[in-house]
């Protein structure tokens, strides 16, 4: 990690999404003003000391808001991106053990069918059998990451089941399963991290779509992207409604995707390289 810090994007990066998390954090012990309490005397008031990213159409206070959007939407990437591993890794190591048996070829055509429904369509699937809300948004965000987690794993597995540490294991009488989590597993979990990373930053993304066409978390708790749909009729005489949430989307994301390019680049010299 010493070596990650030393590199400017990760630097940047991790100082950018440190500050959502550590804002989402908060918000469970303490936020300016209460994200349910409505004050309509003092609506659409813009950004001051007393409120430092303004109110909304129903007096609530925006930065106490985006606080708790922050504990929602990174609950849900944390638990979305958790799925994906804990399921596609496994399958991913299956098939790269079972390479071109009807095993390998049963998982990598669900993953085929899987990547053929967006995550915004599995979530219209989802809620309207089971209805909108935040826990649907999980299951939906974390079915699409699945076939992500699974296909880097079986292709990062692959090359390696041919090297001489692997044929050494197999001569000691080990079996698939425990080379693949003896020694497959930790000669990949580095590209693991970094695949995390990203997907962790297109959960949030993925989040806020879903909220924002009402598919995501449900009124009262606060969200991002709902945040941006409740403002979109407000932006021409209110435009602080759009800018805050829009600007913490941005900087959460963006600083997940410095974190994951800089691991890359430190993980994988070459692609360094490749890109000077």
């Amino acid at each position: 990690m010493k070596k990650a810090f030393k590199m400017p994007g990760f630097a940047i990066g991790f100082t950018m999404a440190t500050v959502f998390v550590l804002a989402a954090f908060l918000s469970f012990f303490w936020t300016p003003y209460a994200v349910d309490g409505v004050d309509i005397a003092n609506k659409l008031l813009a950004p001051s000391g007393t409120n430092w990213f303004g109110t909304d159409h129903l007096g609530r206070d925006i930065f106490s808001m985006v606080m708790v959007g922050a504990r929602t939407s990174i609950a849900v990437a944390i638990v979305a991106v958790g799925i994906g591993v804990l399921l596609g890794v496994p399958l991913g190591l299956a098939a790269a053990a079972r390479q071109g048996s009807l095993l390998d070829e049963v998982i990598m055509r669900g993953n085929d069918l899987i990547f053929a429904f967006p995550a915004l369509l599995i979530a219209i699937l989802i809620t309207a059998v089971f209805g909108a809300s935040a826990v649907n948004a999980i299951i939906a965000i974390g079915i699409f990451n699945i076939p992500v987690f699974a296909r880097i794993s079986r292709g990062a597995a692959l090359s390696l089941w041919t090297r001489d540490f692997v044929l050494a294991a197999r001569v000691a009488g080990k079996g698939r399963v425990r080379i693949s989590f003896e020694h497959i597993l930790p000669n990949i979990t580095n590209l693991l991290i970094v695949q995390g990373t990203i997907q962790f930053s297109l959960g949030i993304l993925a989040e806020a779509a879903l909220s924002y066409i009402g598919l995501g978390a449900q009124i009262p708790t606060p969200s991002w992207g709902r945040m941006l749909a409740d403002s979109q009729t407000m932006v021409s005489f209110a435009p602080h409604l759009a800018i805050f949430p829009g600007m913490a989307i941005i900087f959460t994301v963006l600083g997940l995707n410095l974190m994951g390019d800089a691991l890359r680049d430190l993980f994988d010299p070459k692609q360094r390289r490749d890109r000077q």
